[in-house]
């Protein structure tokens, strides 16, 4: 691929995936760029058959083994990728809502409604985000992310808690509360982290890895720990 050809290239991933940042390494050899974009060529029209019948934009990306259910509540933006293994089950009342260019990883689970008893909220995830490998969305009381939020692998997010007042009755039929979570734009949410049930993360948050998010967090901060607690602001 010649020079001008190369650079076409990229700038048409820049426009399907709503990237002006995009780029190829100088060093990435122009074989195995083309290997890449012949596979992602693939994904798209991979993505007709996984993701028929979910509205939204017709170039999407698809890797293999992905399964959507209840597919007319959901919605994936242009150029947006869903990689190899992910789950989307998206009843619930507002659905599963994915903005352009976002990244559904591998394995990943998002998850609205988890049986028929009660109806979840659903889930919003702005542009350019990602939700990284083996992560778990649970969206009973909803969960809103903004745009440009990195997540890395295995985080995962429970807008849900049990009810366990009573020591006389099973924690089982308590019941549940349901408050939300948000994770406002330009987020880092490092791998393994836990965010649960009530939390509002402010924009430009870091959460280092493996920290648990009991509470509110400050827009501009950096959390760890376990309960997490700021330990700098980036303003």
């Amino acid at each position: 691929m010649s020079g001008s050809g190369r650079r076409a290239a990229i700038a048409a991933v820049r426009r399907i995936r709503h990237d002006p940042d995009f780029t190829v390494a100088e060093d990435i050899a122009t074989k195995d760029f083309l290997i890449e974009v012949v596979e992602r060529a693939r994904s798209v029209f991979r993505a007709q058959w996984a993701l028929r019948g979910v509205v939204g934009h017709r170039i999407r990306f698809a890797e293999r083994d992905v399964r959507v259910q209840f597919r007319s509540h959901c919605t994936i933006g242009s150029g947006s990728v869903v990689e190899q293994g992910a789950i989307l089950r998206g009843l619930s009342r507002d659905g599963i809502r994915i903005g352009s260019g976002v990244t559904i990883g591998k394995y990943a689970i998002l998850e609205c409604s988890g049986s028929l008893g009660q109806l979840a909220k659903g889930i919003t995830i702005g542009d350019s985000s990602s939700v990284g490998d083996y992560s778990y969305i649970g969206a009973a009381g909803g969960v809103f992310i903004g745009a440009r939020v990195l997540m890395g692998q295995k985080v995962s997010l429970h807008s849900q808690n049990h009810v366990f007042d009573d020591p006389d009755r099973p924690i089982q039929v308590q019941g549940t509360t349901e408050v939300g979570i948000v994770i406002e734009d330009d987020c880092w949410i490092g791998a393994g982290t836990i965010i649960l049930d009530g939390v509002t993360v402010g924009h430009g948050s870091v959460l280092s890895a493996g920290t648990v998010i009991t509470k509110d967090v400050p827009a501009g901060s950096v959390v760890a720990g376990v309960p997490g607690r700021v330990v700098r602001s980036r303003w």
